[in-house]
C-alpha cells in the first residue's frame, strides 16, 4: 500500500531528488546532516514565534529537553 505525502514530505522528497540530480558527477555530502539542518533551523523559529519566544513552551511542543532547545539556538544563531 501506498502511503500519500503531507506537504513536507513532498517537499523534502523533491528537494533531495533535485540535490542528487544537480551533483553533475559530485560525491553527494552527509545527507542526513543537511537535510536535518535545513529543517530544524525553520522548525524551531517558527515554533519560538508560535510561543512568543518561551523556549519551556517551544521545548514542549518540539518534544525535546529545554537544554537541548537552548543549544541548538546557540548552533543556529536564533535571535
Amino acid at each position: 500500500m501506498v502511503q500519500k505525502d503531507n506537504e513536507l514530505a513532498a517537499c523534502v522528497r523533491k528537494a533531495v531528488h533535485d540535490y542528487f540530480s544537480h551533483l553533475d558527477g559530485e560525491k553527494p555530502g552527509t545527507i542526513y546532516d543537511m537535510v536535518l539542518a535545513c529543517v530544524e533551523k525553520p522548525l524551531i523559529e517558527t515554533v519560538l514565534y508560535h510561543t512568543e519566544g518561551n523556549q519551556t513552551r517551544a521545548s514542549e511542543l518540539l518534544g525535546i529537553n529545554r537544554n537541548t532547545l537552548r543549544k541548538k539556538i546557540q548552533i543556529y544563531k536564533i535571535k
